[in-house]
């Protein structure tokens, strides 16, 4: 059983980039009474739903038993050795952004973390002032000029773009997690770095129950700005985008939004 999972992480990519790419194209002849950047409101909504679900009925439990559980040493232990990981691909992705002195910033987090931070156990390039960073090859796409293209709600996956779609295959395809050869420890470390990171947004999520009207809507708006912000830097040009929360909500929900993203975010890295 096992290895059927492994086999179907290991082709999610592939699956994931067809779809993208399908998606995309249709959108030149979609037609929406909503909002343009959601042609697929209808879809989107249905796979909304089902992730919902799957939340409710296995993640959010499993996380909270997760988070009263475990002492917070061992959480951020976990937390920070997943983590120290995404630094490789953040500098990298820096690099390929043009931000020479990020990437350094990000290489030496690993070293250091690595090092003696006890393969990334503990988090001492902080304390020594080096700042982490967030970037993926979603963004990367972004800073080339790259549109986001549709909208859309990946079933288990979650919310992203046509474009952040592809930059996920990527994402997921360099895990060094994805790549582990024993198949055991692999499963393990994707179900702890997915438990993990829901159990750390276990407060968001319930503050945005209490926070919009329409969630739905709410989290696709709150997602497209923080994904414009984080491709800028936090400093996007100006547009005419509407219906946008502010910057508290975009701060609550973007984490909401990871919540119910949380496989996609625990495949990629």
């Amino acid at each position: 059983m096992i290895q059927a999972r492994n086999r179907y992480f290991d082709r999610a990519p592939a699956r994931i980039a067809i779809a993208a790419v399908i998606f995309a194209l249709a959108s030149g002849c979609a037609t929406t009474n909503g909002d343009s950047r959601d042609p697929f409101e209808a879809f989107n909504r249905t796979m909304y739903g089902f992730n919902q679900a799957v939340d409710e009925a296995v993640l959010k439990p499993v996380a909270g038993a997760y988070k009263s559980t475990l002492p917070e040493i061992v959480q951020s232990g976990v937390r920070n050795f997943f983590s120290n990981i995404a630094d490789i691909f953040i500098s990298a992705n820096n690099l390929l952004q043009g931000k020479v002195f990020d990437a350094a910033n990000d290489g030496m987090r690993f070293a250091i973390n690595t090092t003696i931070g006890g393969l990334g156990l503990l988090d001492w390039a902080s304390e020594m002032g080096l700042e982490k960073h967030n970037e993926d090859f979603g963004q990367t796409f972004g800073r080339w000029g790259i549109g986001d293209g549709p909208y859309i709600v990946w079933p288990i996956f979650g919310p992203s773009t046509a474009r952040d779609s592809l930059g996920q295959v990527i994402d997921v395809w360099v895990d060094p997690v994805r790549t582990h050869r024993s198949g055991t420890p692999r499963t393990a470390m994707y179900l702890t770095r997915l438990v993990g990171k829901r159990a750390d947004l276990l407060d968001a999520s319930r503050i945005l129950e209490e926070a919009a009207l329409d969630k739905y809507v709410f989290e696709r708006d709150a997602y497209l700005q923080r994904r414009r912000n984080l491709i800028y830097d936090g400093n996007p040009p100006r547009d005419s985008a509407r219906n946008t929360p502010s910057e508290g909500g975009v701060a609550v929900v973007s984490a909401s939004v990871r919540a119910n993203g949380e496989v996609q975010n625990a495949d990629r890295r």
